[in-house]
């Protein structure tokens, strides 16, 4: 059994088709070997089974058992290489079928994955010409994506400002409507009137100072006479 898986995995690298492997999913010589496999494993268990019968039946006339088991065992080893050397010989001739008539793969017959390849045949050029487009695009797709962050992100800061702006729009609202409800007039007036006091007592906060500052002057003047 091994010589003969031995013997076909050398015959693999001259006689494998990869196109028909990949579109069945495994080779001749695969299908073959499983073959030979069940032959050998049926072979041996229907051997030792005539065997058995054999010496059951031969034992009644023989006297010495033993040396019959051991005759029995002889013949069987020689049926099963006989055998086995016969169906090799014929599981030779039954891969060549399998390789020219059953699994060969007609040269109008294509994978799935290949038949883009005939609607759309594409020379190297335009093959690599594509993919350099491909990249450009999801060079571009990378750049839009950023902006779009970006722009999301501007945009949740702008909600947040607005939010703070109708904040203030509220508290001024609350606010005109309790300076009208105490009768203080409008808003903008009483603004007005406050602006005019501040520059009033910024004036004369001013004018203090300077006649301080003047006072203090003749006081140190008296002060060194």
């Amino acid at each position: 059994m091994a010589e003969y898986i031995a013997s076909e995995e050398a015959m693999y690298l001259s006689s494998l088709k990869l196109y028909e492997t990949q579109f069945f999913g495994f080779t001749p010589q695969t299908c073959m070997v499983r073959v030979y496999s069940a032959f050998q494993d049926c072979l041996n268990e229907l051997l030792l089974i005539l065997e058995g019968v054999f010496v059951k039946k031969l034992s009644p006339t023989d006297p010495n058992g033993e040396q019959l088991r051991s005759n029995a065992r002889r013949c069987t080893q020689k049926l099963q290489i006989f055998l086995q050397e016969r169906f090799k010989r014929l599981s030779g001739r039954m891969e060549t079928f399998l390789v020219n008539n059953v699994l060969s793969v007609p040269s109008n017959v294509l994978l799935p994955d290949d038949q883009p390849h005939r609607k759309y045949p594409q020379h190297v050029e335009a093959l690599l010409k594509l993919e350099c487009s491909l990249a450009e695009l999801q060079q571009v797709h990378r750049a839009e994506t950023c902006a779009r962050q970006a722009l999301l992100a501007e945009l949740e800061e702008q909600r947040d400002v607005q939010e703070q702006l109708d904040g203030i729009l509220t508290w001024v609202g609350e606010l005109q409507a309790v300076w009208l409800q105490e009768d203080m007039g409008s808003i903008p007036h009483s603004f007005h009137s406050v602006l005019q006091s501040v520059r009033k007592l910024q004036a004369a906060v001013g004018e203090i100072s300077s006649k301080r500052e003047g006072l203090d002057g003749v006081c140190s003047v008296g002060g060194a006479t």
